[in-house]
């Protein structure tokens, strides 16, 4: 512990942020790549249809997964303050409730899914000819969340305890496994749907255990016990309490998925809803550097707002936006110029070629000015602060964005759901900027 306190209080905060942002970029990275591939076999080898349906169904694996998420999250928060304040005990109960809390939620969720999947399905947006692809994908995924709930809690807890090269691994591995098993399932031995999804039910499982076996090993910092394991209110209430902020906007997204699915069928048709899977394979790739910084700067700001270092806190802040800022400049530049090319990557159907394009180049217009509003939504989660954490995450993803894309269409059709998106961006940036301006003036050495 005293290495990490060292490194995470005293080493140079560019240098100390690269360190924990890089591997954690990498590990986006893969995953991305492994989604984006996901995308592109199921496109190139079954068709547009079964594009539609990932989109369908993989909010729905998310949204129950991102249970494990929030209590990863909002757990690992507590951890790096609990360890900035040299409260080694307590930030082993946390990781022990935090088993428990995700082993719950997600085995109830899951059994909930699989009796009443086609209601679900339906809730989720498979109008139309997407149910048929839809049910068998579903069925197998759904049976390897709890796994990806794993993953997800224990990603956060590797990172806070200044481990991010294993957090690297930790999504390297699953992605390499999809992608390999994708190859096999569908292309080789043609299951198709059902070939699909075994192959990233395995993934799930390959990351959730990786994960968990690193955290029960002697290269944790944080030993187990069985006491640990026994939920304690004060305990939950804290994590839930932070941890809410992930969960609410997990589910705030699911909603979006939800009306965003019937939006797109309704002034478009099953291929609209193909254009938007491929929309946002892209958005986590593109996306995967700023992404990395962020995850980088959480535990960074985390334990030295612990442990009142707000100098450094501010530093890791400004330069958290500088280097976010000047990577979501290159990319809209990269979008603008290649958005073509990149549709053509997943698919050679005319009806997505003529769609894609310039919706991707229409929603992401807003993107040199986004790094901001993450950075700064995620500051607020890494020092503590659940209330305005939880109002700059739902801005984007649901005060502005959700309104917006209802409205809109009704004047523009399908044109106005891509320009809800930069809309949403930039007013979210700008709340964003009067929030963190004005808690920063506070902070006081």
């Amino acid at each position: 512990m005293n290495q990490i306190a060292n490194e995470l209080s005293t080493e140079k905060v560019s240098r100390l942020l690269l360190k924990q942002s890089i591997p954690a970029s990498i590990g986006i990275l893969v995953m991305s790549i492994n989604m984006i591939v996901d995308t592109i076999f199921v496109g190139q080898w079954i068709g547009v249809l079964a594009i539609a349906a990932i989109t369908v169904v993989l909010p729905i694996g998310f949204l129950i997964s991102s249970i494990g998420m929030a209590i990863g999250i909002g757990g690992s928060s507590v951890i790096s303050l609990a360890l900035g304040a040299d409260k080694v005990e307590k930030a082993k109960k946390v990781f022990g409730n935090q088993i428990s809390l995700t082993t719950l939620s997600s085995v109830i969720l899951v059994t909930l899914c699989l009796v009443f999947e086609e209601h679900v399905l339906r809730l989720f947006g498979a109008n139309g000819n997407i149910l048929e692809p839809a049910l068998p994908y579903f069925r197998i995924i759904i049976i390897g969340v709890p796994f990806l709930a794993y993953a997800m809690m224990g990603n956060p807890i590797i990172r806070a305890l200044g481990k991010p090269t294993y957090a690297m691994i930790a999504l390297i591995l699953p992605a390499v496994a999809n992608i390999i098993l994708d190859i096999i399932f569908i292309k080789v031995l043609g299951w198709g749907m059902f070939g699909a999804g075994l192959a990233t039910s395995i993934a799930y499982a390959v990351c959730g255990l990786f994960i968990l076996g690193f955290l029960l090993s002697k290269k944790s910092n944080l030993k187990i016990e069985l006491s640990y394991l026994k939920l304690k209110k004060s305990i939950v209430s804290e994590i839930s309490s932070l941890g809410s902020i992930t969960l609410v906007r997990q589910g705030t997204v699911s909603v979006l998925t939800i009306i965003l699915n019937y939006s797109l069928f309704k002034y478009g048709n099953e291929s609209s809803v193909a254009v938007f899977g491929i929309i946002n394979r892209l958005m986590m790739f593109i996306f995967f550097p700023v992404f990395g910084i962020v995850q980088g700067f959480l535990p960074i700001a985390g334990y030295n707002y612990g442990a009142e270092l707000y100098d450094r806190v501010k530093d890791v802040l400004n330069t958290a936006n500088k280097y976010g800022t000047i990577l979501c400049v290159f990319i809209f530049i990269a979008v603008y110029f290649l958005n073509y090319e990149m549709t053509a990557v997943f698919t050679n159907d005319e009806e997505l070629l003529r769609q894609t394009p310039n919706a991707i180049l229409t929603t992401l217009l807003a993107t040199p000015f986004i790094a901001f509003q993450l950075v700064g939504a995620s500051y607020f989660q890494a020092v503590g602060k659940a209330k305005p954490a939880l109002i700059l995450t739902l801005l984007r993803q649901s005060i502005f964005l959700i309104p917006f894309i209802i409205v809109l269409p009704m004047f523009f059709g399908l044109d106005g759901i891509w320009f809800s998106f930069p809309i949403s961006d930039l007013l979210a940036t700008v709340v964003t900027y009067v929030y963190v301006k004005k808690e920063i003036s506070l902070l006081k050495n």
